[in-house]
């Protein structure tokens, strides 16, 4: 376990008062198999069982009575035949004394507490699962049939440990901090080697196994590519080619399953193009501005759009954009080069707590999500921010060539638009800068002892 076992108590302590009433079930993850059974994929605990119980073994579920205060950690020992193959694990039991619980049982007597819960009028509080074992072992426990099941997960509950977890303790920043110079090593280590002819998988396959050296994982499979207009563009067998941009964006989950996320963008023959380092500084700029605005009591919401408005000056300077820029944003105009959002919360979960449903992780009552407009609807984050808050930062400029064509012949958003010159940046592809953040009683700071390279200069100085 990460932290010692008060700090798991007085975490279901809060969750338990915080609901009030009813029982809470917490589903930790059980193995998952990769093409048959005795083949698994490494396992991953749940985010928010870790986080309640700090124990990384699987099949367990942690059960809370909010009413009378009460806590068991529900499994199955292990077999001898598992002993065999695994080596001794420790007991249910031992594992509930190491975690504050004074109470275990096997996990047949986990639909008992559930069935009596229920005949006795009492709430069951279940977050949205995603995992379809897990659904169908809640629908064995409650009824509910898993396409109805996110829909009636508990909102309380959602809410409450949406709450908690948020806010970073200065120990899980340690451990943010611990992932993020991994990622240091796995971002320098691609732009090292990026250069004509190496090939964007070979360069992907590198730093993963810079992940996997430290017992660790990627936070998510690596975008590198050097089609950066593609937003998830994964690694190709394809080399690198001389003049182009190489994009890279990844990091590094801990052993304790807290993350690192960053972004950097590549020249690939050493130094940038004049066209390249327009777009690239105004990148730069956008970056650091979401430094200054950000910090806590200001909506996000606000962060991203401040962005998006220095974005469409800039853009106007080169003769990309034009008319009034509050109105040109207010349309969406920007979302041509801009798509998706700022940045979104990271912790435990790269994207945090998304699983959850991301309309309760990011929004509230006062701040609500625009699903209607291209590129607002991609916003994963609008609240006010708190102090203890970790964020990411990260504006990009893109390229699209089918959607340059779509709203080209549409005419959307035509008043704002030079689609002329727009035409001849169709082979640009995109570029995306990336930081993970942390939000400070006065402002934020950026997290990691150091910072990968990422200013014009300093890039082009580190490739030589």
């Amino acid at each position: 376990m990460l932290f010692d076992k008060q700090t798991y108590m007085e975490r279901r302590r809060v969750l338990r008062e915080r609901i009030g009433s009813g029982i809470i079930l917490l589903m930790g993850n059980n193995d998952s198999p990769v093409n048959y059974p005795a083949n698994g994929y490494k396992f991953r605990q749940d985010s928010s069982f870790l986080y309640y119980f700090g124990l990384h073994r699987e099949g367990l579920v942690g059960v809370l009575d909010a009413d009378e205060g009460r806590e068991w950690l529900i499994g199955d020992d292990i077999d001898i035949e598992d002993i065999v193959w695994f080596g001794q694990v420790d007991s249910v039991a031992d594992m509930a004394r190491q975690t504050g619980v004074d109470q275990s049982a096997p996990m047949k007597e986990l639909a008992v507490l559930v069935d009596k819960a229920r005949k006795q009028g009492r709430r069951v509080h279940f977050l949205p699962p995603y995992r379809h074992d897990l659904m169908i072992q809640l629908m064995d426990l409650t009824g509910i049939h898993p396409s109805q099941q996110r829909e009636q997960a508990s909102v309380e509950l959602i809410k409450a440990v949406i709450d908690q977890r948020a806010v970073k303790s200065d120990a899980e920043v340690a451990e943010i901090v611990r992932a993020c110079a991994i990622g240091y090593e796995m971002h320098t280590t691609a732009m090292r080697m990026c250069a004509p002819g190496v090939t964007e998988q070979e360069i992907a396959g590198r730093i993963s196994g810079i992940a996997s050296s430290k017992g660790c994982i990627v936070s998510f499979p690596s975008i590198l590519s050097m089609h950066g207009e593609i937003m998830h563009g994964y690694p190709s067998p394809r080399p690198l080619e001389a003049g182009r941009l190489m994009l890279c964006d990844c990091g590094a989950e801990t052993n304790e399953n807290y993350c690192s996320d960053n972004t950097r963008t590549t020249p690939i023959s050493g130094r940038f193009t004049q066209r390249q380092r327009e777009i690239y500084q105004i990148v730069v700029d956008c970056h650091d501005y979401a430094l200054q605005l950000a910090a806590p009591g200001v909506k996000w919401w606000d962060v991203h759009f401040g962005v998006a408005r220095l974005m469409t000056e800039r853009l106007k300077e080169l003769g990309l954009m034009k008319g009034d820029t509050d109105e040109a944003v207010r349309a969406g105009a920007h979302a041509m080069f801009f798509p998706h959002g700022l940045g979104h919360m990271m912790g435990m979960d790269v994207h945090d707590m998304e699983g959850l449903g991301q309309t309760y992780v990011g929004f509230d009552d006062e701040v609500r999500p625009n699903l209607e407009q291209f590129g607002t609807n991609c916003l994963r984050c609008g609240r006010r921010l708190q102090e203890g808050w970790v964020m990411t930062d990260e504006p990009g400029i893109y390229f699209i060539p089918a959607l340059i064509d779509d709203w080209r012949a549409k005419g959307h958003c035509k008043d704002f638009l030079c689609f002329d010159k727009i035409e001849t940046y169709k082979d640009f592809g995109g570029i995306r800068l990336e930081d993970d953040i942390l939000i400070t009683k006065d402002g934020c700071r950026m997290l990691g002892d150091r910072i990968i390279p990422y200013k014009v200069e300093d890039v082009e100085n580190f490739l030589g």
